[in-house]
């Protein structure tokens, strides 16, 4: 699939994605609230992370514009949807994102772990251009 950015367009990216990604920061899992709190503020090793950030078609739970990783919490739904998961996987891939995956419990039983993941995988990817939510 080919993305042609409209020059009006964020990260080829539609109005309709762009008030859908507005919409989900207000209404976060408790498992994505949970996460944001520990991100949101540069409070995990300095990083900066947006939330429900939109890329394309998509919208990311959680991006690192420095490292372009993208981490995803996965509610009991996705175990119904593991063929969109991958392929949404795989195309996040080709434009260049590091994905990550959690569910609901790791993050809700186990955040330091998650944060401890989040961290070194950050640390293993080159750092971005200030740009790097582009296409």
């Amino acid at each position: 699939m080919e993305i042609i950015k409209d020059s009006n367009r964020i990260r080829g990216t539609s109005e309709e994605v762009e008030e859908a990604a507005r919409r989900l920061r207000k209404q976060l899992t408790p498992a994505e609230s949970i996460l944001w709190e520990a991100l949101k503020g540069r409070k995990l090793k300095g990083l900066k992370f947006r939330c429900q950030h939109p890329v394309g078609r998509f919208i990311i739970d959680f991006y690192c514009p420095s490292h372009k990783l993208a981490i995803e919490v996965d509610g009991s739904i996705h175990a119904q949807k593991q063929v969109y998961d991958q392929a949404r996987t795989d195309q996040l891939q080709a434009f260049g994102y590091y994905v990550l995956r959690f569910t609901n419990e790791e993050v809700i039983n186990d955040l330091s772990n998650v944060l401890n993941r989040i961290s070194e995988t950050a640390k293993l990817l080159p750092p971005q251009s200030p740009n790097a939510g582009g296409l």
